[in-house]
C-alpha cells in the first residue's frame, strides 16, 4: 500500500467551514499536547484544547486559533470539528485586545458575582488569537 502524498484538511465550526485544503502537514492542539500529522498517519480521534492549529502547503504555513472540539485523523484526511476557529487573517486585533483587557478587569475585580473561570477562559482565547495573528505575520502568511 502506498502512502498518500498529501492530506485533505477539513476545518469546520457549527457556523461555517473555515478551511478545506490539500496540505502537506497539520499540527493539532490536543488535550494531551500538540500532535503533528503527516500523510499516512495512523487513524485516531483527538479531543482539542484551546490552542493554535497550523497547516503547511509547501513552504507556506497558515495559522488558526481553535477552541474545543475533536479532530479525526486518517491516513489521507484530517477533519477538525471545533466549537470556535478563526484563521489568523480573520482575527480583528483591536477586538481581541479589548476582549483580553475586559477579561483581565473582570478577573482583577473583587465583585463576588464574577465568573472567574469564564473570565479566565475569555482571557486565554483572546490572548491565543493575538498570538496566532502575530505568529502568522512573522511567517508572512
Amino acid at each position: 500500500m502506498t502512502l498518500p502524498a498529501h492530506l485533505t484538511l477539513e476545518l469546520v465550526t457549527p457556523e461555517r467551514s473555515v478551511a478545506l485544503e490539500t496540505v502537506d502537514e497539520v499540527e493539532i492542539p490536543g488535550i494531551d499536547g500538540y500532535l503533528g500529522v503527516l500523510p499516512g498517519h495512523t487513524p485516531l480521534l483527538v479531543a482539542l484544547k484551546v490552542g493554535e492549529l497550523w497547516y503547511r502547503k509547501g513552504e507556506e504555513r497558515t495559522f488558526v486559533s481553535v477552541a474545543f472540539g475533536f479532530a479525526e485523523v486518517l491516513p489521507d484526511r484530517v477533519r477538525v470539528l471545533a466549537q470556535v476557529a478563526e484563521s489568523a487573517n480573520d482575527i480583528d486585533i483591536d477586538r481581541a485586545e479589548a476582549a483580553a483587557n475586559r477579561a483581565r478587569e473582570k478577573m482583577a475585580s473583587s465583585v463576588e458575582d464574577v465568573d472567574f473561570e469564564r473570565a479566565q477562559l475569555a482571557l486565554l482565547k483572546s490572548t491565543l488569537r493575538l498570538e496566532v495573528s502575530k505568529k502568522a505575520r512573522s511567517f508572512g502568511s
